[in-house]
């Protein structure tokens, strides 16, 4: 491996944290003739007690419509170092890996030897010059509970319809771990009135895929949120085609052969891999990626990540909001059998105080006065909901609390056993968060829809931003913040409402 420990950094500075690019020492003429690689930026995910994984994509000109970055058809080193501060003046880790051309010179790294419980601090090397700095940190270990756990998550970023200042606020919040719900990008071609363009038409082959998540990764707001903490990430429907169920489509736009639909879903698989900072056991393998995981969290909290699109059966009625009575067929699963096993077996293992599902589609009931309900929300796949609801109270799950993405509009639900009955006991929590930019600037109403039939909605808001929560043994507050605006940049971000979950009393308690 290169000696590392002559090289100097240039940054800017988020919160204290050195976040932008770093360069070498003055580069020699060899060295200045390549571009700057880490346009991408830097991310961190999948923490472990001892081990976190890096990230990153060399990638001098993004939007190459080869889907190649700019890069040469050849292999290149990448070397990486893992510290306990920001200047590097004392490594844990470090090492060499092989950015493939043939994986769009992504890099998977898995740093190990870590201490539990612990922020470090890693940058990567390549073609002489130094990546942005990012932060990360490692969980409690086993049968400990370790420190309170600031955890966000958001889902929805189209990048058409806003810039991404949520993604900038949510990293000035410095929190230790960040959860993405699905929407990370979109797969429309270029619009005609949006605040920004996609580059390119619809996309469809791998390095399409490819070629806009290097632009959505170009973003300066979207890198600082990688930056800043590592992240649990699932996809929903957007990162392959929307609304599309296992392996049936939505609609026949774009027309595609069967074999061609095959051939999306899996090149957007394996760029979805690429692009984000997951284990190599989470690797794609032809057209299925194994993604629904447990996350341990110390004894405080386990995150269940769910997939909800891979494995489901198609929406009932031909999707939409209806009065479908095929929603209610028992067979009918948004998980499949085995994923719904998997699950329900993780609940009955009192890892934590805290089960957390991590998942995309709107979980609690909500029906409009004449009975029609989101056939592509668990409303269409309601004996899959029953069989989970009951299966954590058949286990005495104490603390169920369901993370939701996919609506553009943040709620804040109780879960009910009996949702037709208004005495029906509160057995769980929804949090569901808005989208960061996906409808545009919304607007400031707090009018709960559909609340007359649906007294368990509790909270709403149409703005867009995040949800931010603070975990205890005693509690999960979650505090909804919203930004002013995404249509121009910069905008500051509020919080709307705060709410605490506290121990063994499911439900939201208003702050």
């Amino acid at each position: 491996m290169c000696d590392m420990k002559r090289l100097s950094r240039r940054t800017f500075v988020l919160s204290g944290l050195a976040t932008a690019g770093a360069v070498a020492l003055p580069l020699t003429s060899a060295q200045a003739a390549v571009p700057f690689p880490f346009k991408l930026g830097v991310a961190s995910g999948e923490p472990a007690s001892d081990s976190v994984v890096l990230w990153t994509r060399l990638a001098p000109s993004p939007l190459n419509a080869d889907g190649q970055g700019g890069m040469a058809n050849a292999d290149v080193t990448v070397d990486w170092q893992v510290s306990t501060t920001d200047t590097f003046s004392s490594l844990v880790a470090s090492g060499s890996v092989t950015a493939r051309y043939a994986d769009a010179h992504s890099v998977h790294v898995v740093a190990g030897g870590l201490a539990p419980d612990a922020e470090y601090y890693y940058r990567f090397r390549a073609q002489g010059h130094l990546s942005p700095v990012g932060r990360t940190r490692t969980a409690p270990a086993p049968g400990t509970v370790g420190r309170n756990l600031v955890m966000a998550f958001a889902s929805c970023s189209h990048y058409e319809s806003g810039y991404f200042t949520a993604y900038r606020r949510m990293a000035e919040d410095r929190p230790d771990l960040i959860l993405h719900l699905g929407d990370y990008i979109y797969e429309g071609g270029t619009g005609s009135s949006g605040v920004r363009q996609h580059a390119g038409a619809e996309i469809v082959s791998l390095a399409d895929y490819r070629r806009r998540y290097a632009q959505y990764k170009s973003d300066p707001d979207l890198q600082a949120a990688h930056a800043i903490a590592p992240w649990l990430v699932v996809p929903d429907d957007h990162e392959v085609e929307n609304n599309y169920a296992n392996m049936v489509r939505n609609d026949s736009s774009p027309v595609l052969t069967a074999a061609q639909w095959t051939a999306r879903r899996t090149a957007a698989y394996r760029a979805y891999y690429e692009n984000m900072p997951l284990r190599p056991s989470q690797a794609p393998t032809g057209n299925s990626i194994p993604l629904y995981r447990r996350v341990g969290w110390g004894t405080l909290a386990t995150f269940h990540m769910l997939d909800t699109r891979q494995f489901r059966d198609d929406q009932a009625c031909g999707d939409g909001w209806k009065v479908c009575a095929a929603a209610d067929t028992a067979s009918r699963s948004l998980t499949g059998a085995a994923q719904e096993a998997w699950l329900l077996d993780g609940l009955a293992q009192h890892y934590g105080t805290w089960d957390i599902l991590g998942q995309q589609v709107f979980f609690a009931r909500q029906y409009d006065a004449g009975g029609a309900a989101n056939m592509d929300a668990w409303d269409g796949y309601r004996a899959s909901r029953s069989r989970i609801q009951q299966g954590w109270i058949d286990r005495s799950v104490r603390n169920p609390l369901v993370l939701t993405g996919d609506v553009h509009a943040a709620w804040g639900n109780d879960l009910k056993a009996d949702y037709a009955s208004s005495s029906s006991a509160t057995i769980g929590t929804e949090l569901v968060c808005t989208s960061i930019t996906s409808g545009g600037n919304g607007s400031t109403t707090t009018t709960i829809p559909n609340s007359g039939t649906n007294p368990h909605l509790k909270f709403y808001s149409n703005l867009r931003g995040y949800i931010r929560t603070t975990i205890s043994p005693a509690q999960v507050r979650a505090d909804f913040r919203a930004v002013s605006s995404v249509t121009e940049h910069g905008a500051a971000a509020t919080t709307l409402k705060s709410f605490a979950i506290l121990d063994g009393q499911p439900g939201l308690r208003a702050l």
